[in-house]
C-alpha cells in the first residue's frame, strides 16, 4: 500500500469526529513494515486527539517503537485540555510522522513539527487538507468565521408566499440535506421577521450532539420577541443580537448581546471574538441582503422547489443593493428527490 492509501486511511477516520465543535477534524493512522497497526481519531471536543487515540488503540505501546504515523493534522505542541501530542509521539518511539497540513493556529503552527524534529523523527508535510476543516482554516487565515448563505426558494425565486405564514417549499431529502449542512456549523441566524413567522428551532434533529450549533437571531427588542418562541427552549444554546437590554427574566440557555446597531459586519466580529468558526445565515430575505451587500458570503447553498409562488410571494435577498458584482464559482448541482440544492463559493 503506498504512502497515499496510508494518508487516505487518516482522512477517512478524521470525517467520523463530528461533535468536535471549536477543534478540528484530526485523523491518524499508525504503520510498520507496510501494515497499519491502528488508527485513531478526535472524538469530541475536550477529548484526546487522534494521535493518542490511534496509540492506544495498539495491542502493545512498544508497537510504535520505529513505525510511522500518518496524522491529517499537525501534531499538538501546547498544553491545552490535553497534553501535547508531538511530546508523547517522542516518548513511544515513533520514527517517522507524515503529516497532512500544518496546523494554521499559531499556538501551534509549526511547534509540533519543530519537537518532533528536535526528537530526531523524521517529518514530512504534505500540505494536503483533503477538504477537511475548511472552516477551522479561514478562520485562523482571515480572522473571522466562514459564512454560508443557505435558503430554498420556489422557480420564480419567491422564498415565501404572500401571507404571513411559513411557507414550506422543499421535500423529505432536502430537509434532510439541510440537517446535515447545519450539523457543520457553529452558529445558525436568523432575523427577525423569519423569527415570528417561522418560530424555527434552527436545531439538528436528525442526530444527537453535545456541542450543537448555538441558534442566533438579530432583533430590535429581546423583550418584544415571543417568550413562546421555540429559540427560548433548552434543547441548544441561544444569542440574541439585540439593540435594546433585556427587562425580564430569560431561560439560562440564552445570552444577549446589545449594541445599539447590529451590522452583518458588526455581528461577525463578535462572532470571531467568541472563537466562532463558522456561521450560517439562514434567513430572511432583508438578512441574506445585508450580508451580501457587506461581502460577507463565503458559500451559498440554495435549494430550489419546482413550485411557483407568483409576483406577490418574498423575494430572496431583498433590500440592501450592492455596489459591484459578487462573483462565484461555477455550482455544484445535485438532486434532492424533486428539489434541487445548487452550492457555490466566493470566488
Amino acid at each position: 500500500m503506498c504512502e497515499s492509501k496510508y494518508f487516505q486511511i487518516a482522512v477517512a477516520v478524521a470525517k467520523r469526529g463530528t461533535d468536535t465543535w471549536t477543534n478540528p477534524q484530526v485523523g491518524a493512522a499508525i504503520v510498520k513494515d507496510q501494515r497499519v497497526l491502528a488508527v485513531g481519531y478526535h472524538h469530541q471536543f475536550g477529548q484526546r486527539h487522534a494521535e493518542i487515540d490511534a496509540l492506544a488503540q495498539l495491542d502493545d505501546i512498544s508497537q510504535a517503537q520505529g513505525a510511522t504515523m500518518y496524522v491529517t493534522l499537525e501534531p499538538c505542541s501546547h498544553y491545552g485540555k490535553t497534553p501535547p501530542c508531538a511530546k508523547r509521539l517522542a516518548e513511544v518511539g515513533i520514527a517517522e510522522v507524515i503529516i497532512g497540513q500544518l496546523d494554521p493556529n499559531p499556538i501551534v503552527s509549526g511547534k509540533g513539527v519543530a519537537i518532533l524534529k528536535a526528537h530526531g523523527i523524521k517529518v514530512k508535510v504534505l500540505g494536503d487538507s483533503q477538504g477537511l476543516n475548511v472552516a477551522y482554516n479561514y478562520f485562523y487565515q482571515h480572522g473571522r468565521p466562514l459564512v454560508t448563505l443557505k435558503y430554498a426558494m420556489s422557480l420564480d425565486g419567491k422564498i415565501n408566499g404572500a401571507e404571513k405564514k411559513r411557507t414550506l417549499l422543499t421535500q423529505t431529502a432536502a430537509q434532510q440535506d439541510v440537517q446535515k449542512l447545519r450539523r457543520h456549523q457553529q452558529v445558525i441566524l436568523v432575523g427577525e421577521h423569519t423569527l415570528s413567522i417561522d418560530n424555527p428551532r434552527l436545531t439538528v434533529r436528525t442526530s444527537s450532539m453535545v456541542f450543537p450549533p448555538i441558534r442566533a437571531a438579530l432583533v430590535h427588542h429581546i423583550d418584544q420577541v415571543d417568550p413562546k418562541s421555540h429559540l427560548f427552549d433548552e434543547s441548544a444554546p441561544t444569542w440574541f443580537f439585540s439593540e435594546m437590554a433585556a427587562t425580564r427574566p430569560l431561560p439560562k440557555n440564552v445570552q444577549v448581546f446589545v449594541k445599539p446597531r447590529w451590522t452583518p459586519a458588526a455581528v461577525v466580529q463578535h462572532l470571531a471574538s467568541e472563537g466562532i468558526q463558522s456561521l450560517l445565515v439562514e434567513g430572511g430575505s432583508h438578512l441574506q441582503a445585508a450580508f451580501i451587500a457587506a461581502g460577507l458570503v463565503d458559500n451559498v447553498v440554495v435549494y430550489i422547489s419546482p413550485m411557483m409562488l407568483g409576483g406577490a410571494g418574498l423575494p430572496a435577498a431583498i433590500g440592501q443593493s450592492l455596489t459591484s458584482q459578487t462573483q462565484f464559482e461555477t455550482p455544484t448541482i445535485s438532486v434532492l428527490g424533486p428539489d434541487i440544492r445548487l452550492q457555490t463559493r466566493k470566488v
